[in-house]
């Protein structure tokens, strides 16, 4: 029984050994301890040299004081997976790959989610910003938020504090929440690591990245068998999605027209404006008038090209060069500054540089693998990882002599990057030693927010968290001059504002042509996915779900949607937001198709010559009949309706259509402006925003509210989701035996919105 006693002490010092002597504070203050005190004295009293030889991490600075438990974490975690809600915890922001419990690698970061008071902001940002780093670097990492907290686990505090700050920082890992008096952390924060079976190790605060780096490294070699790149296939032809990942909590926001504007840059000789709508990857171009003109990015990646297709990841600050008519711009999450060619309409990459050139066969067929399939995991560990490399940049500013200063969030990191080469050349650490090159851009930009009253001000996250000599600096890429007016990037109430110099006042920018923006990428689902697993459409709710028997041949539907009476439709719906995809035994026919349908053909080939035989003989026509898309130019919209076609051929066998649309909604004016009235739109809007169970109800009600903006004013873009099943018996066949008939059906689906 001694002996068992000795062995289990001897492995909880060891998993304590990294978190003694990597932080400078990490004082663990628990209760019921029965770790050996001896033991503790006498790694505290020893010398660094005798540590080290335990622990490669840094020195000791304190003692750990007697009292000390040891907290089966991993245990507790993998405890909780079935069950997303307990007595003792709750999940939120998802929960772990159930897959990985048994041998794969996590890391859990214990710190203030809640209740930060231990920690300051700053402090917090460079923690997490060391956490999303390693998760995009190693993708079968699995990231675990963790915090113990007295306050009730269901409490709309706890979930509104959560829901802001997975918004602010963009968290995509779950977050554990415990009221267990299991662990009382006295340090600010603390990594923890294990995989499978073996003892988790505990790194503090103070560990940097390179030492949390080599430690996953260190896991990854200890597995037994490392996973073959077939072993991620669900087919022999399915690529496997990207591993990109976006928090879940923040899911209803998403379906704003705006989601996190988090900068905002001018060119007032063209009058256009460049709002970086961050969290959906993107940039708008409009004018002053809040007509867009064009959008930058598609969905999340990071991919050059044209606009259409590039891809961005937390867009932030940007800066207008005129000479060139470009616009440079920080792409936060990808660690990278983009060009943008306005006039060309294409999107490239200034930093990091390709170590390949472009034009080289190599570079052509890197590409064309990683279109193929992802990037193997083992890439990224060959990697050396540069402390000072440019990581979550979000701020900058160009300096007298023409460089780019890049900040990051909380600005204590500034690098100084050349920009005609795009190289960095200096790399500053310290808001004070920032300050002493460039205090007076930022107190520029910093002056323009002292204009703006106080009572905004205080609604923003920042406002009460900022300990910098200049308070607001975090808020320096949310604001602009444009002619009279002090443009201001609101991410509370979603929107952007003008502030009237001359008069004081403060208005919401009325947005326009809002077709531009296409349809939206979270609401389509690639082509292999769908047709790989009927579950990959399940992340969308599905608004409408019909089974029709019908004979093969042309199939010409009509959706009528019907809207909420409630609200108004803002635009009419163009064919930019529609979005059709067929499976199975079904195709869809395009414009140029419908003009060439016969009501009868005799097989494949013989389409195939009936098909020539058309484009040889037949006379062009002046005006093609529009056989699909909306409404015809000039028809009116029926009041609280829209209307969306669709032709497609259909097979003997089972088919499926896919039809998505984006409706572009806002609340009908009432002359109603009592509190119950807000409370209400404010449910109506949670309501429009959130048709599924992601997250509760009243958290959205209660941030909608927290914005103290006009309600009337949000625009909510509501994705409709319509799927139709097709059950075609065998052709029927002609007289002769030998022909058969194709039959022409119209469907008439009515589609009623909540």
């Amino acid at each position: 029984m001694a002996m068992a006693v000795r062995v289990r002490r001897m492995k909880e010092a060891y998993m304590l050994l990294p978190l003694i002597s990597a932080g400078k504070n990490c004082n663990l203050l628990v209760k019921h301890t029965n770790f050996c005190p001896r033991l503790l004295n006498y790694y505290s009293k020893n010398s660094c040299a005798d540590i080290n030889r335990y622990s490669t991490i840094s020195t000791i600075s304190e003692a750990v004081p007697e009292s000390l438990v040891q907290l089966n974490i991993p245990f507790f975690i993998k405890s909780t997976i079935d069950k997303p809600e307990g007595p003792s915890h709750c999940w939120l922001n998802g929960i772990p790959d159930k897959k990985s419990l048994k041998d794969g690698i996590f890391l859990v970061l214990i710190a203030g989610f809640v209740d930060s008071s231990s920690i300051t902001e700053a402090n917090f940002v460079s923690v997490l910003e060391k956490v999303k780093f390693l998760q995009h670097r190693y993708p079968f990492l699995q990231i675990i938020g963790f915090q113990n907290t007295k306050i009730p686990l269901h409490s709309s505090d706890i979930c509104t504090h959560l829901f802001r700050r997975t918004l602010r920082e963009y968290i995509s890992f779950p977050i554990l929440l415990a009221n267990k008096d299991v662990l009382e952390i006295a340090c600010e924060a603390c990594y923890m690591m294990f995989s499978g079976s073996s003892p988790p190790i505990c790194y503090g605060m103070e560990a940097d990245m390179v030492i949390l780096d080599q430690a996953i490294k260190d896991f990854r070699a200890q597995e037994s068998e490392i996973p073959k790149i077939m072993h991620h296939l669900t087919s022999t032809w399915v690529k496997p999605t990207d591993d990109f990942k976006e928090p879940s909590l923040c899911f209803p926001l998403r379906n704003l027209l705006l989601y996190f504007p988090g900068g905002i840059s001018v060119d007032e000789s063209a009058n256009r404006l460049f709002l970086s709508d961050s969290n959906h990857h993107r940039v708008i171009v409009l004018d002053g008038n809040g007509m867009i003109l064009d959008s930058i990015g598609s969905s999340p990646g990071h991919d050059d090209g044209n606009f259409e297709s590039a891809k961005l990841r937390r867009p932030a600050a940007s800066f207008y060069h005129a000479a060139e008519d470009c616009l440079y711009l920080v792409d936060s999450e990808n660690h990278a500054i983009r060009r943008a060619d306005l006039g060309r309409r294409v999107l490239t990459t200034l930093y990091p540089r390709s170590k390949t050139n472009k034009n080289s066969s190599i570079w052509r067929w890197s590409w064309i693998l990683g279109k193929l399939w992802p990037r193997n995991d083992l890439d990224a560990q060959s990697e050396e990882l540069n402390p000072d490399a440019l990581l979550f940049p979000w701020h900058m500013l160009k300096s007298p002599n023409g460089d780019l200063l890049i900040f990051n969030y909380s600005c204590e990191m500034l690098w100084i990057m050349d920009l005609a080469s795009g190289l960095i050349r200096e790399v500053v650490k310290g808001f004070s030693n920032i300050l002493e090159i460039c205090e007076p851009l930022i107190l520029e930009k910093s002056m323009l927010l002292n204009q703006i009253p106080n009572d905004w001000l205080q609604q923003q996250p920042d406002a009460h968290s900022s300990s910098k000599r200049i308070p607001y600096v975090e808020l320096m890429s949310s604001v602009e001059t444009f002619l009279d007016q002090i443009l201001i990037c609101d991410t509370v109430g979603q929107t952007v504002l003008k502030y009237n110099r001359n008069s004081g006042s403060i208005s919401s920018f009325q947005f326009s042509n809002l077709g531009i923006l296409g349809f939206p990428y979270w609401s389509s689902s690639p082509l292999e996915r769908v047709c790989a697993a009927d579950a990959a459409l399940a992340a969308n709710s599905i608004d409408h779900l019909e089974s029709f028997n019908l004979l093969p041949g042309k199939v010409d539907i009509r959706l009528n949607v019907d809207i909420p009476e409630y609200v108004d439709l803002i635009e009419p719906l163009g064919e930019s937001c529609i979005w059709r995809q067929t499976r199975g035994a079904a195709t869809e026919i395009s414009e140029a198709d419908s003009t060439i349908t016969s009501s009868e053909k005799v097989g494949v080939a013989q389409q195939w010559y009936d098909e020539i035989d058309h484009l040889a003989f037949s006379t062009p026509e002046t005006e093609g009949t529009l056989e699909e898309g909306t409404m015809s130019l000039g028809e009116k919209i029926p009041e609280g309706k829209v209307e969306i076609s669709c032709s497609v051929n259909s097979s003997p066998g089972t088919s499926e259509v896919v039809i998505c649309a984006a409706l572009y909604l806002r609340l009908k004016r009432d002359s109603d402006a009592c509190t119950e009235s807000r409370q209400r739109k404010a449910a109506r809007i949670a309501d429009l925003l959130n048709p599924g169970t992601r997250i509760s109800r009243d958290v959205i009600v209660q941030f909608l509210l927290t914005s103290k903006r006009d309600l009337e004013g949000i625009i909510i873009t509501r994705p409709v989701h319509v799927r139709l099943k097709f059950d075609c018996p065998n052709h029927p066949k002609a007289d002769n035996s030998k022909d058969i008939i194709l039959t022409d059906t119209s469907l008439n689906v009515n589609v009623a919105l909540t």
